[in-house]
């Protein structure tokens, strides 16, 4: 099983790039976020053009998810709001950011974590309590099954290892100590990254500003990840970030990422 995360900052904007990126690697599940378009208007047909379904979760010109499946996908649901009671949920749903589905016993959580904006912003505080409440989602989730899989574009690098240059990375959001550790709690659930099993080296990344010419430079962070339970763990063969896509005319700032799993 092949599965793949990618942030593609607008869905309609990059929709020639996505389904040819699928063309040439027909995977099992696409994860996508930043999908930017309500769900009536996501254009479907591209890829049920090409046999997959779509599974969507998302508003209008921000945030948003979808999960792009070769085969049905069991127990769709959408928010917090599905698995959590409101109180714990509040308005935290407003804003498209969760969708999970389960293919072939394994449960594949797709997640757009908020930037943070600045830190010490009400963005920023948004973000740690969002990622609380991603805690206690995902809680729940591990008491149903020992195959998860949640990846996504998670808006943080977890080591300094993750940042081209992470000189003063302390004050700079996507790389405090506060996210770090929100998200550090969020894996203490028994979470393990895919990507690290493999590469432990330095210079892999999946995000690339835009501005002065950072993937020319190779300037880029890695915040775009596939974390597993050990049962999941165990069996994964694969995880590589592909960078190609980076490389066309006006990508995407994020590039997917594939976790290869052998089930058998």
């Amino acid at each position: 099983m092949k599965i793949a995360t990618w942030n593609v900052n607008s869905v309609r904007t990059r929709l020639e790039q996505v389904v040819g990126w699928l063309q040439d690697n027909p995977i099992d599940v696409l994860c996508l976020q930043e999908t930017k378009v309500v769900d009536e208007s996501f254009p479907r047909s591209a890829f049920t053009d090409l046999d997959y379904q779509v599974y969507a979760f998302g508003q209008k010109s921000y945030n948003g998810v979808a999960l792009i499946s070769r085969s049905t996908l069991a127990n769709v649901s959408m928010g917090f709001g599905a698995v959590l009671p409101e109180s714990l949920v509040g308005d935290l749903d407003e804003q498209k950011r969760v969708i999970t589905g389960v293919l072939e016993g394994v449960r594949v959580v797709n997640l757009y974590v908020p930037n943070g904006s600045a830190v010490g912003s009400d963005k920023y505080v948004y973000k740690l309590h969002w990622l609380k409440v991603l805690r206690e989602y995902l809680h729940v989730l591990l008491q149903q099954t020992e195959n998860l899989l949640v990846c996504g574009d998670f808006n943080i690098a977890l080591d300094d290892l993750d940042i081209h240059d992470p000189k003063g990375r302390e004050k700079q959001v996507m790389a405090t100590d506060a996210e770090r550790e929100a998200l550090r709690h969020v894996l203490d659930l028994g979470l393990a990254d895919l990507f690290r099993k493999f590469n432990q080296d330095g210079g892999q990344f999946s995000w690339w500003d835009y501005r002065t010419g950072a993937f020319r430079r190779n300037a880029g962070w890695r915040i775009d990840h596939h974390y597993v339970t050990p049962h999941l763990y165990e069996r994964t063969i694969a995880c590589t970030i592909d960078t190609a896509p980076r490389k066309l005319t006006q990508p995407s700032d994020h590039t997917p990422v594939i976790a290869e799993l052998s089930l058998s």
